[in-house]
């Protein structure tokens, strides 16, 4: 493979200490952030992702973001520049295959010169087929309703229902019901559903217990969390524990 197609690719290793914090910046390139071990919440654009050991999160060029690291981090990155075309737009959290994985351990650790530019061929080969993940918490405009969300993400078990919140911010219950549907594409319901399982991740991906991170977040028994946790993820949250 010739190496003129590969240029402007540059991969990174990087350790993070527990609660280390990356102030809201942007690259001139792409980024590809993977961390081989640790648990990262990331805020840009419209929204938060929490980003789980073996997923990548997919940076556009340009694009600002903050990252929070909730325990060690062990991060690989890769830098792409802006000669590079792809049909991602947005920030997403993506699988990571197996292949991948290596792809970007190798390029960010040093391989053998013979191999880098097959390495990054085959990186850019693979970054429009990887798939996005839902691991993705709006961050709405509307103050009112970014206060729904904020609480909602920080305290996953409370169970204050839509006409309380409606009373809190000023709203009738129709109006909030539109100003969620507006800001965010969810429901009151699928918004906290959301949120809690986005809370459940960040538990899960630290070592916490199943059952003791189902009644963490606020559900009432451990098969409904198994059950909500497969609408939002598709897959059981044992997934998710190292």
């Amino acid at each position: 493979m010739p190496e003129s197609g590969t240029e402007g690719i540059e991969g990174r290793a990087i350790t993070y200490g527990a609660g280390a914090h990356i102030p809201p910046h942007s690259h001139a390139g792409h980024q590809i952030v993977h961390a081989i071990s640790g648990v990262m919440r990331v805020f840009a654009q419209d929204a938060s992702w929490v980003l789980p050991p073996g997923r990548g999160l997919w940076v556009p060029a340009r694009v600002p973001h903050e990252i929070r690291c909730l325990n060690q981090v062990e991060m690989r990155t890769v830098y792409l520049d802006g000669r590079h075309r792809f049909d991602r737009p947005r920030v997403e959290v993506i699988g990571i295959s197996p292949l991948m994985r290596e792809m970007l351990v190798r390029l960010a650790e040093g391989a053998a010169p013979p191999q880098i530019p097959h390495l990054k061929a085959l990186v850019l080969n693979e970054i429009d087929s990887l798939a996005a993940e839902p691991f993705r918490l709006p961050r709405p405009r509307d103050g009112r309703v970014a206060r729904l969300v904020g609480h909602l993400r920080d305290h996953p078990a409370d169970r204050t229902t839509l006409v309380q919140w409606a009373g809190r911010l000023g709203l009738s219950q129709r109006n909030l019901i539109r100003h969620i549907r507006a800001e965010t594409g969810l429901s009151f319901r699928e918004l906290r559903r959301q949120a809690r399982i986005m809370a459940a991740l960040e538990l899960l991906a630290l070592g916490h217990p199943v059952t003791g991170v189902a009644l963490d977040v606020g559900f009432e028994s451990p098969s409904a969390f198994a059950h909500a946790f497969r609408v939002v993820t598709g897959a059981p949250p044992r997934t998710y524990r190292p």
